[in-house]
């Protein structure tokens, strides 16, 4: 039976350093992405060392990841299967090359989103404008604009808050046409097409007519993975994460 995990990167896999308990005190942590100049920003620790080597050798690993294409190919891991990148809104093939048919139906499915999000996102680059500690930025990836996130110099959630408390009101946001998400120093406002779980779902059904039962995990930190993970056979979820306190929440 093939196996497969579906594997959320960034504070799964690795987290920058000021994430890592020890910090650059850590001898055993393992550079795993950089900066666009180069300079690493990501680390592994040997814990996630472990459990990359683990994973590398039992399954067929696919990425599920925010992260747009630039940013993904400065990821220093030998990926050997599909990537899922842009929240769900880009498939990659084994190749690297884009999944044409997936991309077709996103476009086309984009479509009836963009006049709301440009209308909120205009919205948000208003409100952006009077505080500089704001930096908003639109993901443009392959010609097309997916969606936007918006970080704080303060380097904390609490400081989006004010901007996320504006937002909640916008009728976009009501009626279900955009979503948000928080984690940490990052609030992103999507397009509801775009979900990491449609992209695995997808990549499930591909690999179901491939193989026939396939033997299914996924693994994520955050709100936004746990759609995806359910879709699983069986779900990891890293401590000290987002996903982790609401998990402890129920409990």
């Amino acid at each position: 039976m093939q196996r497969y995990i579906f594997l959320d990167l960034d504070d799964t896999l690795f987290q920058t350093l000021r994430k890592c308990a020890n910090g650059a005190d850590d001898p055993a942590l393992q550079m795993r992405a950089t900066l666009p100049d180069g300079r690493p920003n990501s680390y592994a620790t040997a814990k996630q060392q472990w459990l990359w080597d683990w994973l590398n050798q039992g399954f067929r690993v696919v990425p599920v990841t925010a992260r747009e294409m630039a940013s993904f190919q400065r990821v220093a891991l030998p990926f050997q299967e599909e990537v899922v990148i842009n929240h769900g809104a880009v498939i990659l093939d084994s190749q690297g090359h884009v999944d044409t048919a997936w991309m077709a139906m996103m476009q086309q499915a984009l479509a009836v989103y963009q006049t709301p999000f440009l209308a909120l996102w205009a919205d948000i680059e208003a409100y952006c404008a009077n505080d500089s500690g704001y930096n908003a930025r639109l993901v443009e990836d392959f010609a097309v604009t997916w969606y936007g996130y918006i970080k704080h110099s303060a380097g904390t959630e609490a400081a989006l808050h004010p901007l996320l408390d504006r937002l909640k009101p916008h009728p976009s946001l009501l009626d279900g046409s955009l979503y948000w998400h928080i984690n940490g120093n990052n609030l992103a406002v999507l397009p509801t097409c775009i979900r990491k779980e449609n992209a695995v779902a997808y990549l499930l059904a591909k690999y179901q007519s491939q193989y026939g039962e396939v033997l299914s995990f996924g693994a994520g930190d955050s709100k936004t993975d746990a759609p995806f993970m359910v879709l699983c056979d069986y779900a990891l979820i890293p401590k000290h994460t987002q996903l982790a306190r609401v998990l402890a929440e129920v409990i």
